[in-house]
């Protein structure tokens, strides 16, 4: 009776760097915003946020908070949720904006 043993060969470095290399030679420039189907959207969208809508979340957030402190529990997060709502509305959707229109 004979015995085999079933070997795994292991992965050679060539495996790897062909593939790699050869999509290294064929990748092109990639510019983030290059696209232009949904600015419409995006631009109504970006100046409600930075108008009234964004004054409108910011505040209906801070009333919320008000409310829960008003029940007479109290916690940090009824507090510092209304302020990161404003924070996030009034210098986020610049920020995430210059970021998706950079050249990347």
């Amino acid at each position: 009776m004979t015995t085999r043993t079933l070997t795994r060969s292991a992965p050679r470095i060539r495996d790897y760097l062909v593939p790699a290399a050869l999509t290294l030679a064929m990748a092109g420039a990639a510019y983030a915003g290059a696209d232009t189907t949904f600015d419409p959207a995006l631009t109504m969208f970006t100046d409600f946020l930075e108008g009234s809508g964004g004054k409108i979340i910011t505040v209906l957030s801070l009333a919320g908070g008000l409310i829960a402190l008003a029940s007479g529990r109290f916690a940090l997060g009824q507090v510092a949720v209304p302020v990161g709502v404003g924070i996030g509305v009034g210098t986020g959707v610049p920020i995430v904006t210059s970021v998706v229109t950079a050249t990347i």
